[in-house]
Formats: structure tokens, sequence, C-alpha cells
């Protein structure tokens, strides 16, 4: 097999990047990682030329372009057995799925108000009804995940998993805006930021140049 490529964006700012970005690193697999600078001229044409979606993350392998994080991830794990990017049980397998699917289809208000910046850190604050809703909901699958499989290990699931990927982004987001957090949600990101492939992630967003102010400070 030839070396795969994972396209991306800025690392400090592309939450749908993070997630393949995360599982492949994490999992030690040998892939070439290109990066475009997002809102930089000519940046949606260099996209285009791999992803007829036009956006990041994009995973050339093998003749094969597979766009959408979520689809990525999936490709991945089919991929490569070894990362059990599921987990192996039917029903924890449906679990895990469902609350991949809600992230990666919903929670519209706090990706909005909470945009992702690894560089960042805000004081709290009171976030309008439909934001603190999504954020409940999260903490919500965190804890739920947590008092349920916690005896298994330290992620969702017991060990990592696809879903753990895709809630690595909302992990910069809660504690970057010091969102309060239950006790289990605070370990459930003490536990992901102290993954070496999370520091790395964000020792590269700290050496970007790029400072795209639509991110930088939170909606009034």
């Amino acid at each position: 097999m030839n070396r795969p490529v994972l396209l991306i964006g800025n690392k400090n700012y592309s939450s749908w990047s993070l997630r393949p970005w995360l599982f492949m690193a994490h999992h030690g697999l040998d892939f070439e990682e290109r990066r475009v600078s997002l809102y930089a001229p000519g940046s949606k044409e260099e996209i285009l030329r791999h992803s007829p979606a036009g956006k990041v993350p994009v995973l050339l392998a093998d003749g094969t372009v597979v766009w959408d994080s979520l689809a990525i991830l999936e490709c991945l794990a089919e991929r490569h057995p070894e990362t059990q990017g599921w987990p192996a049980e039917p029903a924890l397998r449906a679990h895990a799925r469902s609350i991949s699917a809600e992230m990666h289809a919903g929670f519209a208000a706090m990706r909005e108000a909470l945009s992702m910046n690894c560089r960042k850190v805000y004081p709290p604050r009171q976030w309008p009804e439909a934001v603190q809703r999504d954020i409940d909901r999260v903490l919500q699958i965190w804890t739920d995940c947590r008092a349920r499989y916690g005896a298994r290990g330290d992620f969702l699931f017991g060990r990592f998993t696809i879903a753990d990927a895709m809630y690595a982004p909302v992990v910069w987001r809660m504690t970057g805006y010091s969102v309060p957090m239950p006790e289990a949600a605070q370990r459930y990101c003490e536990t992901m930021l102290a993954l070496p492939a999370m520091q790395a992630w964000r020792r590269d967003a700290e050496l970007e140049a790029e400072v795209l102010e639509q991110f930088e400070r939170p909606l009034p």
C-alpha cells in the first residue's frame, strides 16, 4: 500500500481535521500530513483538487478519496482492524456509534459559539439557552459513559475508540472556554488532554502563524 495522505486545515481551528489525525497519530499509523491554511488565498482551490466537498479533512489512500471526518474514521478502522475503532460488544458498539453520529450531526449552537481555539483560555461566562443546552447534553453523554464503562478504562468506552476521536475537539472547547464540568467529565477531559497525540497537536497549533479573527473570541 502507498503511504496515505491526510489533508487537514489549521491545527488551531480545524476541529474536523483533529478527529482523524488524532486517531491515526494515537495508533501510530503511518501517514503523510498535508496542511492547508484555511481562508488563505487559493486554499479552497487546493482542497477542491482533492475533494468535491471542498472541505477538510480528506484522506487519500491507494487511489481512494474519503472526505468527512466520520467517514474517514470508519475507513481507517476497516483498513486497520488492530485499532479496534469501535467496541467489540454489539451493545457498546451501538452506543458508541449513536453518540458519534449525534456529535457529527448536532450541537450547532455550541459549535458556533465555542469555536475551537487551542491557544486560548477564556474566563467562564453565561451562555445563551441553546448553547447551554448543547453543553449540558455533551456533559451528560460523557458522565453517562464514564458511569457505565469507567471500570473498563479511562475513555468513553474504556479504551480509546472512534467516539473519543469524535469528541476530542469538544474537549478543547470545554476547557478553552472554562466550562464548569462534573467531576467525571473533568477527569475525562484531563485524560484526553494528556494523550501524547493531543499534546503534539497543541504544540503544532501554537507554532502556527495564522490568526483568524472570526475564531479568536466567543460570540457575545
